[in-house]
C-alpha cells in the first residue's frame, strides 16, 4: 500500500497530541459531550486553552450557567509543581473575566518527572500545594485503591457543582515503565524500579481484596482477567494487520460552516462597511452618560470630542474607529470579547470603553448601552499574565468561531512572555490539528524613543512563523483600515489568527483620522497608494509599513517632494502581491526601496526580500543591533532623522 501520509490536512502531529471528542451516554440515559483538547508537548500549556474553551461554551451555548460545563485538567506531579503557567491559571480562578465555576484537577502522581526524582523536582511538601493559594481542597488518594479513587472523583464533581470552586485529586501511583517505549528508568532510579517490579499491580491487589471480602469468586476473577487480556490482544492484532490512519475529527457543529480558503481568498478583502444608521447609533452611545453620573473633567472633555468627531467633523480617530467596530458587531449580536492588561481604558488611555464615576467609582460601559437586544461588550482587565491569558483567549476563540476575541499586550514587546502559545497553537494548530482560530493579537509597536522594552512587537518573529496562509500579520496606518480589519475577522467564511502591530503615538496623531464615509462602504486595504505625489514624475518608490509612514509623510510635505512615492504595506502576510502590483503599475519604472525603522536584523526586511516577487533595489533601516531600540531619546531622534533623510536624498 501507499505509505505516504495524506497531507491535505497539513502536516499532522504525533498521535498523543491530537484532540478527540465523543458523545457519552450516561447510566441515566442522558448524553454528555466529552472533548479532549489537542495539546503540544510543552507541559501544561494546554491548561489555559481548556479553561478558555469552557468559558467560551458557558458564554456562547449555556447563557452563562457555569454548572453546564466542567473543565478537567490532568497534570503530572512534576509539571504541576514546576511549570509557572499553573500559578497563572490559579490566580485567574475567581476573576470575573476568567471564572468557570471551578476546575477539577487530577494529578497522576508517579513521583518522576521524565527521569527526575521528586526530591529534585520541588521544594513544597506536596506537588499540589499551589491549591492553598485559592483554598481549594486536595484529596490525596492511594492509586492502589480503585474504590477510593471513584469516591474521590464523585466527591470532586459534587463539590464543584455545589460550591463552584476548584478541587484537586492527587492520585499517588507509580510508573511501571520508563517515560516512553525506549526509556530505561533503572539508569536513574534503580532502587525505586526494583521495588516497582516486585509490587503487584492495582488489579491484582483489588482482586485479592474482593476475594478476601468474599465479594468475588476466585474462578470468576481469573476468567475476567483472561477475557480482558484476550480483548487487548485482539485489538493489537487488528491494528498490526491494518494500521489505523488518523481520521480528522468530526468538526464541531459551530465550525461546520467554515471553509478552507484557497490563495484567491486573499486577493481582495470582503466588503465590511456598515450603515450610517449604525454609525449614528454607536456614536450616540459613545457620547452619552447616564443621569447623575459624575465623570472626571478629562472624561467630560473626551466625550464632547467624540460627539464632535461623529456628528460635526465627521472624521473619526483611532479610538472612535475601534469602538465603532465593536459596537457595530454587538448590534449584529456577535460576541466581542477583549482582555489584557489595562484594556478598559487602554495602556495609552485611548480606548475609554468604560469610565468610572469620580465620586463613587461606579463603572459605565458605553458599548453595553447602544440598543435593546444587543450583545453586551465583554472587556476585562487581566491580571499581569501574558502566557496564561493568551492561552485562555485562544481557547475561548476555539469554542466560539463567530465571536471576535482579542488579546491586547500592554506593549507588543511583552508578547514574548507567551511565545509557547504563539508557536505551539496560534501559528501551527491549523497544520498540526486542522483547528482554525480567529483570535486577534493587538501588539503596540513603533519606535518613539521609549527604549528597548517599549518599541518592538518583534514583527520578525511572527513573519518567520508565517507560511501556508496560517496567520494574518498587519501593521496599520488608518483608523478605517483597523475598523475593516476587525470586521473582516468575522466576515470571512474561514478563520485565521490575526497579529496586529498596533499604534502608540498614532492613537492621538492629528493626521490619523478617517472620514465617516470610509466606514459606510469599502473593505480592508492591504496596500495604500500615495495621493500626494505626481505619479509620472516619481523617481523612487518607498515601500514602508506602520508608524514610520507618518514621519516620512511629514518630511515629504514639509519639503514639497513630489517625486518620491510612499506606498504603505498594511498587511505583511499573506503577502498582497496582486494588490501591490496594481498600485505599482501606475508608476514609471523606478528605484524601489524597502524602508523600516527597526534595525536591519529585525522588522520586515528579511521577509520582504524572501517573499516580494518584485525587485527591491535598496534597503533603509537602523543598523543591525542586539537590542531592539536605544534608551536615549536624543539618540533615537538622530537615528530616525537619518532614516528619513536617506529616503529623500537625491
Amino acid at each position: 500500500g501507499n505509505s505516504t501520509p495524506d497531507l491535505t490536512y497539513g502536516y499532522g502531529d504525533v498521535k498523543y497530541h491530537l484532540g478527540y471528542n465523543s458523545e457519552i451516554k450516561t447510566e441515566s440515559g442522558k448524553s454528555i459531550y466529552l472533548k479532549l483538547s489537542p495539546n503540544p508537548s510543552h507541559l501544561e500549556a494546554v491548561d489555559p486553552v481548556v479553561l478558555g474553551y469552557v468559558r467560551g461554551q458557558i458564554d456562547d451555548e449555556y447563557d452563562g450557567v457555569e454548572e453546564k460545563a466542567i473543565p478537567i485538567l490532568i497534570h503530572g506531579d512534576a509539571a504541576i509543581a514546576g511549570q509557572g503557567i499553573i500559578y497563572e491559571i490559579t490566580q485567574m480562578t475567581n476573576l470575573p473575566g476568567y471564572r468557570l465555576g471551578g476546575t477539577i484537577h487530577i494529578v497522576i502522581n508517579n513521583q518522576v518527572g521524565f527521569t527526575t526524582d521528586y526530591d529534585d523536582a520541588r521544594s513544597s511538601i506536596y506537588c499540589t500545594d499551589i491549591a492553598k493559594t485559592v483554598d481549594a481542597p486536595v484529596l490525596h488518594i492511594n492509586g492502589d485503591d480503585p474504590e477510593a479513587i471513584i469516591f474521590g472523583a464523585k466527591l470532586a464533581v459534587e463539590f464543584r457543582q455545589t460550591f463552584n470552586r476548584d478541587i484537586y485529586l492527587d492520585i499517588l501511583c507509580y510508573r511501571r515503565h520508563g517515560h516512553n517505549e525506549s526509556d530505561e528508568p533503572k539508569f536513574t532510579q534503580p532502587k525505586l524500579y526494583n521495588l516497582i517490579a516486585r509490587h503487584p499491580n492495582p488489579r491484582e491487589i483489588y482482586t485479592k481484596r474482593l476475594i478476601e471480602r468474599e465479594d468475588l469468586d476466585a474462578e470468576l476473577a481469573k476468567n475476567m482477567d483472561k477475557e480482558f487480556r484476550s480483548l487487548l490482544q485482539d485489538r493489537l492484532n487488528l491494528v498490526k494487520q491494518n494500521p489505523l490512519p488518523y481520521k480528522p475529527q468530526k468538526i464541531e457543529e459551530e465550525w461546520k460552516l467554515m471553509k478552507k480558503p484557497d490563495d484567491k481568498a486573499f486577493n481582495k478583502s470582503p466588503n465590511t462597511g456598515i450603515s450610517s444608521n449604525t454609525v449614528n447609533l454607536v456614536g450616540k452611545a459613545l457620547s452619552r452618560l447616564p443621569e447623575g453620573f459624575q465623570p472626571l473633567r478629562q472624561i467630560e472633555k473626551l466625550i464632547k470630542e467624540r460627539e464632535a468627531n461623529f456628528f460635526e467633523k465627521k472624521y473619526l480617530s483611532w479610538a472612535d474607529a475601534e469602538n465603532l467596530a465593536y459596537g457595530s458587531l454587538l448590534l449584529e449580536k456577535v460576541i466581542v470579547r477583549m482582555s489584557g492588561q489595562d484594556v478598559k481604558r487602554g495602556t495609552f488611555s485611548h480606548r475609554h470603553s468604560m469610565v468610572f464615576d469620580a465620586e463613587t467609582n461606579e463603572s459605565y460601559c458605553f458599548l453595553c448601552n447602544i440598543k435593546e437586544g444587543q450583545e453586551k461588550f465583554r472587556i476585562f482587565n487581566s491580571p499581569l499574565s501574558e502566557y496564561g491569558i493568551l492561552g485562555f483567549e485562544y481557547g475561548y476563540s476555539m469554542a466560539t468561531p463567530n465571536a471576535l476575541v482579542i488579546w491586547e499586550a500592554q506593549f507588543g514587546d511583552f508578547a514574548n512572555g507567551t511565545q509557547v502559545i504563539i508557536d505551539q497553537f496560534i501559528a501551527s494548530a491549523e497544520s498540526k490539528w486542522q483547528r482554525m482560530n480567529g483570535i486577534v493579537l493587538l501588539l503596540p509597536h513603533g519606535y518613539e524613543g521609549q527604549g528597548p522594552e517599549h518599541s518592538s512587537a518583534r514583527p520578525e518573529r511572527f513573519l518567520q512563523l508565517a507560511a501556508e496562509n496560517n496567520i494574518i500579520i498587519a501593521n496599520l496606518t488608518t483608523p478605517a483600515n483597523f475598523f475593516h480589519l476587525l470586521r473582516r475577522q468575522v466576515t470571512w467564511n474561514f478563520r485565521k489568527p490575526c497579529i496586529v502591530m498596533s499604534p502608540k503615538s498614532l492613537l492621538r496623531h492629528p493626521e490619523v483620522i478617517s472620514p465617516v464615509s470610509d466606514f459606510t462602504k469599502g473593505h480592508f486595504e492591504e496596500v495604500i497608494d500615495d495621493g500626494f505625489v505626481t505619479k509620472s514624475k516619481v523617481r523612487r518608490i518607498i515601500l514602508c509599513s506602520g508608524k514610520v509612514f507618518y514621519d516620512l509623510r511629514k518630511e515629504q510635505e514639509k519639503r514639497g517632494i513630489k517625486d518620491v512615492a510612499l506606498i504603505r504595506l498594511e498587511q505583511f502576510y499573506p503577502f498582497p502581491d496582486r494588490q501591490l502590483a496594481q498600485v505599482l503599475k501606475k508608476y514609471p519604472k523606478t528605484e524601489t526601496v524597502w524602508l523600516q525603522e527597526e534595525p536591519e536584523n529585525m522588522g520586515g526586511r528579511d521577509f520582504i526580500l524572501r517573499t516580494y516577487k518584485g525587485k527591491i533595489d535598496r534597503l533603509i533601516a537602523r543598523k543591525a543591533s542586539a537590542s531592539p531600540a536605544t534608551g536615549f531619546m536624543k539618540v533615537h531622534s538622530e537615528e530616525q532623522q537619518v532614516i528619513i533623510n536617506s529616503a529623500f536624498e537625491k
